[in-house]
């Protein structure tokens, strides 16, 4: 295990390049990392990053409603996150009469903040490793299953014995694909209020078009505040909570950034898989990646359709579709990326060394059984994966009755297995929690999305797991019925089909047409596909931990190998670059306001530019935050990235904020798997543009006033007080 920790970029994936690429655990900085992050230009230490006796940076980085990232930039506890990330909550707030998506969104004080009730915020205390203590045990297992029972079990043991305060939470997660457990002791806060928010034609400028993209020019940003009991301890919602203090937070930089600048993204990313083999990623880009985009983009298409041409909808389905969009976009770039650089066949020259090197070792007996083993499984795996991801697609994920019908399978599953009282207790839940997604719902719009997406899944999902519902369908006409008849279209007649006891719900339950048709579904799934895909899985995940292990052993010791992304805090480091996407045609660094004109397209519902800011930007009223006459809006950087580090503070050499991570490059997308250090690039809001929206655009001078500015190029912080004259000063004349 000590050997894991010092090992850090994996060289059977990917050439080496020198302090390019990489997810870092922030506790585990010490030695080769901190050396490189130094040689880059970074004054910090390691310490100044993570530290558990001191406030760190690590103290300002909290995990933004358990999917984003987000950074506290004052000492009143003000949040800083991605437009996007906090979407939901500002359409949640908006009406056609107060339209904040459109509009945006100001408080004046702290008394207009507006809460979110379900929003949390997660702060890291300490990490710990007890990889000891979890793989306790499980030599004596008799097979996989056996051995992943007693890690559960020993998992939740150092959960239950671990120290933590009373208002702190324990968590395990796995590292290096199982050879590795870290224990997390965190503090969640649950009164999280909305301060600002610029409008969609700012913070979702370029919108769909734009997205994964570069040159961008995206104000993807909105503020929050954490507030606390009079302790500044976690607690729920009250009039009486305060705006929390925190340990430590960001300065922002005035500085700002130019070509090779050192930078630090510091977040949550979600999920990678870059040790993966050959033959998955294959199957990632030949079935699993086109069944996706497939399904995701019949839906689109449906309801981009409404949107257009209904305001209300527009407003209710905005961030389902953004939500959609997102990653189905993400899909196409990933699968293409891979292509265009063949990481398969990368991938398969790579793992002949890595044959080659079992046999120099002496280790073929031991390990060299484990690319066949991959090649065998992954062909008895394909189609079960395919019918995994496209069920998820079409009755989790795209289609909203279809959605409410699983849920109320599940429902009845809890009947049957667990009894009346669960029966009612979960029925109650579900109808608290469904209410609000009703008030974003469109009947219309759904049959449309379900008649499309249904055809599709009709024809991709292997035969052998379609329920008989399927034989001689009439898809139009079922469509009819179901919309027509059922109560999953309406939530005053959901409620009603769930009044009465159990036995009474269920009868009218199978009467219901909607729930039929997923009830089927639900039954052939269940029993046709997730039994063989949940244990052809394991077995894989068993020969990734050991195809992990034996990578290990076999990299020399100058190898550095970073454990996949898993929804733990990281950092990784890099430079500000621009870089060449195909021949002849590089691409800066650096976009500007000129940009945002240029794309500009009055009344367009991707590329309009709010009336005050073009006066902004005609009168060059830029205030301090302009370079040489120009308004910076975004910039690239060799930062390695993906979904979860939205809302990463980007860190500058001397730990201030000079950006906020939003977006990759399309071309780079697919790093997730294959990271190319030549073209693989995040996307990031420069912290200027986003104190001139705050500042200038939006005339909420209280929250500038709030945080810390400083030039730390220029060795100096700028007075507060001074600027507060100039500004009124200006505003006189």
């Amino acid at each position: 295990m000590k050997k894991l920790i010092r090992l850090f970029i994996f060289l059977l994936a990917f050439p080496v390049f020198s302090q390019q690429g990489g997810m870092w655990i922030p506790s585990l900085l010490e030695g080769m990392n901190e050396s490189e992050m130094q040689n880059l230009g970074m004054k910090m230490s390691a310490e100044d990053i993570y530290s558990v006796n001191n406030s760190s940076l690590k103290d300002a980085v909290p995990h933004f409603n358990g999917g984003c990232t987000s950074e506290v930039i004052s000492p009143k506890g003000l949040l800083l996150t991605n437009h996007h990330c906090g979407y939901g909550q500002i359409q949640s707030h908006s009406s056609v009469e107060n339209d904040y998506l459109a509009d945006g969104f100001w408080a004046k004080n702290f008394k207009e903040e507006l809460p979110n009730p379900g929003m949390t915020v997660t702060f890291i205390v300490e990490i710990s490793d007890v990889t000891d203590q979890v793989l306790a045990g499980t030599q004596e297992a008799s097979n996989e299953e056996e051995r992943q029972q007693i890690i559960e079990k020993n998992k939740q043991d150092v959960v239950n014995n671990s120290p933590k305060e009373t208002w702190q939470t324990n968590r395990v997660s796995t590292f290096y694909d199982g050879n590795q457990f870290m224990l997390f002791r965190v503090e969640t806060f649950k009164d999280i209020r909305l301060v600002g928010a610029p409008p969609s034609s700012i913070g979702k400028f370029g919108s769909d078009t734009d997205n994964w993209m570069w040159p961008r020019h995206t104000g993807d940003f909105a503020l929050f505040r954490i507030y606390a009991n009079k302790d500044n301890k976690p607690a729920e919602y009250s009039k009486d909570n305060v705006p929390y203090t925190p340990k430590h937070f960001l300065p922002v930089s005035l500085d700002g950034v130019e070509e090779n600048d050192f930078t630090m993204v510091f977040g949550y990313p979600g999920t990678t898989d870059e040790y993966l083999p050959a033959v998955a990623v294959e199957q990632l880009i030949e079935t699993i990646n086109p069944a996706r985009i497939g399904i995701r983009e019949v839906a689109l298409k449906e309801q981009d359709a409404f949107m257009r041409k209904d305001q209300e909808i527009k407003i209710k389905y905005a961030s389902k579709y953004a939500r959609i969009a997102n990653y189905y976009k993400k899909w196409i770039g990933e699968s293409q990326g891979l292509t265009k650089t063949d990481a398969v066949g990368i991938k398969r020259n790579l793992e002949d060394q890595f044959t080659q090197t079992l046999a120099q070792k002496g280790l073929k007996d031991e390990y060299g059984h484990i690319l066949n083993d991959f090649e065998e499984a992954y062909a008895d795996f394909k189609d079960y994966d395919l019918a995994y991801n496209l069920f998820s697609e079409a009755f989790l994920r795209n289609v909203e009755l279809l959605r409410t019908g699983f849920q109320l399978y599940q429902l009845e599953q809890v009947y049957n297995f667990r009894g009346e009282q669960s029966f009612n207790d979960r029925k109650n839940n579900f109808l608290k929690d469904t209410q609000s997604a009703y008030k974003d719902y469109s009947q219309k719009v759904d049959e449309k999305v379900f008649e499309k997406v249904i055809a599709f899944y009709a024809e991709e999902m292997p035969k052998e797991f379609l329920p008989d519902v399927y034989e001689n369908i009439n898809l139009n006409k079922l469509t009819q019925q179901i919309y027509s008849q059922s109560a999953l279209t309406e939530y005053d007649k959901l409620a009603a089909l769930l009044e009465g006891d159990a036995k009474e719900v269920l009868k009218k339950l199978q009467e219901d047409p909607g729930y039929d048709f997923v009830k089927n579904n639900a039954i052939a799934f269940y029993s046709e596909v997730l039994p063989s895909y949940r244990k052809m899985r394991l077995e894989i995940d068993a020969l990734q931990a050991e195809y992990m292990k034996a990578i290990v052993e076999t990299s020399p010791k100058e190898a550095r190998i970073f454990p996949n992304a898993n929804g733990t805090l990281r950092v990784t480091y890099g430079q500000v670059k621009g870089y060449s996407p195909k021949d002849a045609v590089y691409y800066e660094p650096v976009t500007h306001l000129e940009g945002v004109m240029e794309k500009y397209v009055k009344d367009d519902y991707e590329f309009d530019v709010p009336q005050k800011l073009i006066d902004l930007y005609e009168a060059k009223d830029y205030g301090q935050y302009a370079e040489n006459g120009k308004l910076p809006v975004n910039f690239i950087g060799t930062n390695h990235t993906t979904g979860g580090n939205s809302g990463s503070p980007v860190i500058d050499a001397y730990g201030n904020l000079i950006g906020l991570n939003f977006d990759r490059v399309w071309e780079g997308t697919m790093s997730d798997i294959y990271y190319d250090p030549a073209i693989s690039r995040n996307i990031m809001v420069d912290a200027r543009y986003i104190l001139f929206i705050i500042d200038k655009y939006a005339n909420a001078q209280h929250l500038i006033d709030e945080m810390q500015l400083v030039h730390p190029k220029k060795k100096q912080t700028p007075k507060r007080k001074k600027a507060k004259k100039k500004r009124k000063s200006k505003r006189r004349s």
